[in-house]
């Protein structure tokens, strides 16, 4: 274990600078194991440190366990980030993570962006990394709770992004094209392709390129791919 990954005495694990609090509801099994070897997000991380600015406001689609938003927070002076996550049993558990951790500028949010209001199944899987809204055949769902989906255009006018973060497990082919990209000046995307194929890897491509957004491969590590107007 290098020195950026230490277990601390008051119940916490410490990963790159960010407090999780052992919780043994959602840091179970493989999730604790990548929390501890490092292996959770490093090299994500580092991606999304090259792309992300001071002032930038950031909405961030699959808040996961909160580490995302709460490094950006503690590391790169941002405005705001503004977090969405669909597994409701996750935002006590990030909210624990936010207050650990001191931040004070993110906020995190128990739903979903779509091109209009209503409500949508959200597939809680035993693998809470792999939870999502795509109903993926022989993947140990264990629930599937209803979880608001807020109309996207709406959300993007009100909070006026800088940066996009998505990770959100093979919905991105669908909802990152019915997006409105163009006030934004970067982009950070976890592409599935085992989940939507080459087709849905150029749709995110594409929706990038019309919004005027080039890859930036110094932002981008295997699946996850960085976007930026300029460099």
């Amino acid at each position: 274990m290098d020195g950026s990954q230490v277990i601390e005495p008051k119940g916490f694990i410490k990963v790159n600078g960010v407090k999780f609090p052992k919780d043994g509801t959602i840091v179970t099994g493989r999730v604790r194991g990548l929390l501890r070897n490092g292996g959770y997000e490093g090299k994500e991380a580092q991606n999304l440190l090259r792309v992300v600015r001071e002032d930038d406001v950031v909405i961030e689609l699959g808040a996961g366990i909160g580490f995302t938003s709460t490094l950006l927070a503690n590391k790169r002076k941002i405005q705001h980030i503004h977090a969405y996550e669909g597994n409701p049993a996750l935002i006590p558990y990030i909210q624990s993570v936010y207050a650990a951790n001191g931040v004070e500028n993110a906020t995190v949010t128990n739903a979903v962006l779509g091109k209009r209001k209503g409500s949508v199944d959200f597939f809680v899987r035993r693998n809470i990394l792999a939870s999502s809204l795509q109903e993926i055949e022989g993947t140990n769902v264990t629930s599937t709770p209803k979880v608001d989906v807020l109309n996207a255009k709406a959300v993007f006018k009100d909070i006026n992004p800088t940066v996009l973060i998505c990770d959100i497990e093979g919905g991105e082919a669908d909802l990152i094209p019915s997006l409105d990209l163009s006030q934004l000046r970067a982009a950070v995307i976890g592409l599935h392709p085992q989940w939507i194929g080459p087709h849905g890897v150029n749709a995110v491509f594409k929706a990038m390129m019309d919004a005027g957004m080039a890859y930036y491969a110094r932002g981008s590590s295997s699946k996850t791919v960085a976007f930026r107007r300029s460099w």
